[in-house]
């Protein structure tokens, strides 16, 4: 009888094409390129290369993608060069082109899997960090710079080390105003924005199981938060439901056939990894950032904590320099912060659930400070304006944006002030971030709703179910 495998395992070995000491190549089933990776192309010129298959790679528009005014289109004359050139690769290459005015344009962690690009089973490249957001699917997937991206585009191959295994179980119900965001988020503090250097995690148990694809997405997409090379969640049938009928999803007998090999994916019983640890769903509050590491998050309701009584003379420096780029003080209620803005969207929070979430919390009220809503794709956008969510923020005072990366990364005319603070469901909260001496606090959708109506960062719970 052969040995018990995990997922990863049995994606690994099905896509190992040949070994050299400790390296693995990997034969790539997709490539997801954003727009400035067209550097990549160039080094193909130069090596006189062409791509292997270009129906397997994706350039998308999406980090610099217009989020205000789209209709009258990109005014940036640098990004209008930028997009010239990913014109000019499309055509040579023979890839495909998703341009910022494509009705199905958005974050390709939003669009991947809204498309049915991303299937079970698949080794995917990235050149983002956060494609293990596509993870959730039963996708092994991995950030790569441009180098690496170069040799996926002319051999559809990728030399990786290999990578240690870690179980995080999850179990228990979601209490009311809790949601995946605020599952992240603890992950993170739990396993610390390093503990999972080297390793790929899997999520498992009731509460993963009970979880639709959006929020096991967002759970996937914060394990590089971690520090995690990959996250993934063994395929279901919950996987198999999102999957079926999308756009880029098998057909036929195709699907049968993909359906049987993707059922054969969940990880064996009594398989061993390298690290297990358990988290209990029912006893999670709504989380928020006070520092400028994902890591450094606390429960609503908590304070601030006090560097002094942490031993590791390392991790006290951390917190010191976090408390002064924050201008935050030990023992401060995280609840009552006055906040300066409110950002909703990104590639971990910009989906239909995501925007839905935070609609309930504004809808019939008015915000306190600026907010803008950028969905994170043009079909989540009109998915939206159809269920009228759109008004629901509209006529709270909210911005109702585009497409796209947006604040999420602070570019261009999509920047925090220097000194402000954002309620933001983005992913990072690094020092500026969303824009030179901006200060992020990431919480989940209601959360930053409940901000936006206050000015101040609040318990949603009392605003929802009082």
């Amino acid at each position: 009888m052969s040995n018990p495998q995990s997922v990863l395992q049995k994606i690994w070995r099905r896509h190992e094409a040949a070994v050299e000491g400790q390296l693995s190549l990997l034969k790539v089933d997709r490539l997801y390129l954003d727009e400035s990776a067209f550097n990549c192309f160039h080094s193909l010129r130069r090596r006189q290369r062409k791509v292997m298959s270009p129906d397997h790679v994706h350039l998308m528009v999406s980090h610099l993608a217009p989020i205000r005014n789209r209709h009258l289109g990109q005014q940036n004359q640098e990004i209008l060069k930028i997009y010239d050139h990913v014109e000019e690769i499309s055509e040579e290459f023979g890839v495909q082109l998703w341009r910022y005015t494509d009705p199905a344009q958005g974050i390709y962690h939003v669009v991947g899997p809204e498309q049915g690009l991303t299937l079970p089973g698949l080794v995917i490249a990235a050149t983002d960090s956060h494609v293990t957001t596509h993870g959730a699917l039963g996708a092994l997937c991995f950030g790569v710079g441009y180098e690496a991206a170069t040799q996926v585009l002319a051999t559809d191959t990728l030399w990786h080390d290999g990578l240690r295994s870690m179980l995080v179980s999850i179990d228990g119900v979601l209490p009311a105003g809790v949601s995946a965001k605020d599952l992240a988020l603890q992950m993170v503090r739990v396993i610390g924005a390093k503990g999972g250097t080297g390793y790929c995690v899997e999520f498992a148990g009731q509460t993963v199981a009970m979880m639709g694809i959006e929020g096991r997405m967002t759970l996937c997409n914060m394990g590089v938060e971690a520090g995690a090379r990959a996250a993934l969640i063994a395929p279901d049938h919950t996987t198999i439901e999102y999957v079926s009928n999308r756009p880029h999803a098998p057909k036929g007998a195709m699907w049968d056939i993909a359906v049987e090999y993707w059922r054969s994916l969940a990880t064996d019983e009594d398989t061993i990894f390298d690290r297990s640890l358990s988290l209990d769903a029912s006893k999670l509050s709504p989380m928020v950032t006070w520092g400028t590491s994902p890591d450094q998050v606390i429960p609503v309701g908590e304070a601030i904590p006090d560097p002094s009584t942490v031993a590791d003379p390392a991790k006290r420096q951390e917190m010191l320099d976090a408390l002064a780029y924050m201008e935050l003080v030990p023992g401060t209620p995280m609840e009552g912060l006055a906040v300066d803005q409110v950002f909703i969207g990104s590639c971990a929070n910009g989906r239909i659930t995501d925007l839905r979430e935070a609609a309930k919390v504004v809808n019939g009220r008015r915000i306190a400070v600026p907010g803008l809503v950028a969905p994170g794709s043009m079909l989540v956008k009109a998915q939206a304006e159809a269920e009228g969510l759109d008004r629901a923020f509209l006529n709270a005072g909210f911005e109702w944006g585009s497409a796209g990366c947006s604040l999420c990364l602070g570019l261009f005319d999509h920047v925090v002030p220097p000194g402000a603070r954002c309620a933001s469901t983005t992913n990072r909260n690094f020092k500026g971030r969303q824009g030179r001496g901006s200060r992020t606090h990431l919480m989940s959708p209601a959360m930053a709703a409940a901000a936006a109506i206050t000015g101040r960062i609040s318990d949603v719970r009392k605003l929802v179910c009082p």
